[in-house]
């Protein structure tokens, strides 16, 4: 059982840390991602859909600095009503106030690993599950609002006069393949029709007119595929993956680059016993460089990525280390002034340090994430010992 103060003090960091958590998600729901899914052409009810998947993705990015707060306004008003004070002139150890910080920190940074790592990559399946489901409705509410749809990965352009239901009133389509000419397609009107399994629009145009440079050709009807606008690379990005799948990844990784390696080495031999040195800038030898230099930069993105979440999740305790003595001993302050001095040196030092190291790791594969990923918080760690050595003390 957790003892009478220790429960008082965490039924105020409970308290203070739920109001402020859900304060701050309501404004970055309301502000960030409502404004962006509007402009991407999402309708109320695709977005209420997303929501539920959305908020709890917006944690692992809001929980610290919560947490950096929530100490700051429950230890800045127990330091300056003489809570503390009192405490310590009964006898009572500072620590025994603390660690009740430092444990909900710590909870707080297993928590926000799980998230990170099981939660949000699930959470990132159903959202897009969700938004090729009602895909056709994007599309068409897109075409019906703006009148045109660009799709600058594949060169092709689509835009109508009108949309009625799941007809196009004088649609034109333009396609630019690399290295040919410019291919239009006028029709008086294209019924839209999608193939989801192959991410494609299937469309039925009617009394049609084509040209392409200077050739041109007349169709009663004609059917065209286009694929569908900024659909997803087959390769999933990291941070959408589990640690397991980032570990099996980095295995396979592993298994290609020695076998891409070793065929490369074995042509080098072949090529030097030969004497032909012109085999280094044939297209077979820079293919296997190309690969090798593919999966290099996969594997250094792969293998940074499961040290950053890691480094990222514990950034709950240290900043719970750092704030909370830091708020005890700026006890005559405001505790958003507290807040503000602390916070801004972690916006300005922190992170810039966490996202320097997480770049630095992805470009140069020599140097090992674990190595030099926890620096951030082992600056924190270092500072708020040494606050906390000093409450102690006095």
């Amino acid at each position: 059982m957790m003892p009478q103060l220790q429960r008082y003090v965490m039924n105020e960091l409970l308290r203070v840390f739920a109001l402020a958590l859900g304060g701050l998600v309501v404004i970055l729901v309301f502000v960030g991602v409502l404004g962006e899914a509007l402009r991407s052409g999402l309708g109320p009810e695709q977005i209420l859909q997303i929501l539920p998947y959305v908020v709890p993705s917006l944690l692992p990015f809001t929980i610290p600095a919560t947490m950096l707060l929530t100490v700051c306004i429950v230890y800045g008003r127990m330091a300056g009503d003489l809570e503390i004070t009192a405490t310590k002139a009964a006898g009572i150890s500072v620590m025994s106030l603390v660690w009740p910080a430092l444990f909900f920190g710590g909870v707080l940074s297993v928590g926000t690993l799980v998230l990170t790592d099981q939660f949000i990559p699930w959470a990132r399946d159903k959202i897009q599950e969700t938004v090729w489901l009602a895909t056709e409705d994007i599309f068409l509410d897109t075409l019906r609002t703006k009148g045109h749809i660009v799709d600058p990965r594949t060169n092709v352009s689509i835009s109508c006069m009108a949309v009625q239901g799941r007809t196009l009133i004088k649609p034109t389509f333009r396609m630019r393949p690399r290295g040919g000419k410019v291919m239009t397609i006028e029709a008086e009107k294209a019924g839209i029709d999608f193939d989801l399994q192959r991410k494609e629009i299937v469309v039925q145009l009617h009394e049609v007119h084509m040209e392409r440079g200077n050739d041109t050709a007349y169709q009663k009807q004609h059917v065209e595929r286009f694929p569908i606008p900024d659909r997803d690379s087959k390769r999933k990005v990291p941070r959408d993956m589990t640690i397991k799948q980032l570990e099996d990844e980095l295995s396979w990784l592993d298994r290609e680059r020695a076998d891409l390696d070793q065929r490369r080495m074995l042509m080098t031999a072949i090529a030097l016993s030969r004497g032909d040195f012109e085999a280094f800038y044939r297209p077979e030898f820079l293919h296997f460089q190309a690969q090798i230099e593919q999966h290099t930069d996969r594997y250094n993105k792969v293998r940074t990525e499961i040290h950053s979440r890691f480094a990222l999740s514990c950034s709950c305790f240290f900043f719970a280390l750092l704030g909370t003595p830091f708020s005890i001993w700026q006890a005559r302050r405001q505790f958003l002034m507290t807040f503000a001095f602390c916070f801004f040196p972690v916006l300005l030092v922190y992170y810039p340090i966490i996202i320097g190291c997480i770049t630095f790791c992805k470009t140069h594969g020599n140097i090992h994430p674990a190595s030099i990923m926890w620096i951030g918080n082992a600056l924190l760690a270092s500072v708020g010992l040494w606050v906390l050595n000093r409450v102690r003390r006095n």
